[in-house]
């Protein structure tokens, strides 16, 4: 059971109620996660606003997805591993490369140079040495990319700390940070 409790969305007023309908219009569902954020409206709209505007970015699903189970792999959040590996399918990620991306391991050698810079970004709480940059473009990636790794790193990091502090109960096929 999650440590804050998760909005019903057929109860919520206002601002909750209205961000947990566009929630449901675009997923078709309202995940936990979006239902314990709803306590804090303006924390569930910062999440949906910057996961949006990232969803209309440069990197592709496939990318933002293998980022996204790095960084839950490397944070221990259960429910961000479940969703993403969920999302990961939706997106067209295999079994065998999500499990690869929560390893450090992309599904082309520019996806593998970006996931080694999300673990240098997480080692080093952001303070990457020039030549992890340089190495980035070196793999293809333009300035607007790297900025947009940057970006998924944090909010990545933002769900999995609203995850792991709250204990959000994961509605997703549960999959575990010991299962890789």
């Amino acid at each position: 059971m999650s440590l804050i409790n998760a909005v019903d969305p057929k109860l919520a007023t206002g601002a909750a109620g209205t961000l947990l309908a566009a929630v449901q219009g675009k997923m078709g569902m309202v995940p936990n996660m979006t239902r314990v954020m709803a306590n804090a409206p303006a924390v569930l709209e910062g999440y949906l606003g910057f996961a949006g505007a990232l969803g209309g970015g440069v990197l592709d699903k496939p990318l933002a997805e293998e980022i996204a189970l790095r960084v839950a792999q490397v944070d221990g959040c259960d429910y961000c591993l479940s969703a993403h590996s969920t999302l990961g399918k939706m997106a067209g990620l295999t079994a065998e490369q999500i499990s690869a991306s929560r390893g450090g391991t992309g599904t082309t050698a520019k996806a593998t140079a970006a996931l080694t810079f999300v673990g240098q970004l997480l080692e080093t709480k952001g303070n990457v040495a020039d030549s992890d940059v340089q190495t980035l473009r070196t793999a293809g990636f333009s300035d607007a990319e790297v900025l947009e790794v940057v970006a998924h790193v944090a909010l990545n990091i933002f769900t999995n700390y609203v995850n792991n502090t709250a204990r959000v109960e994961v509605d997703f096929p549960k999959v575990s940070k010991s299962q890789l």
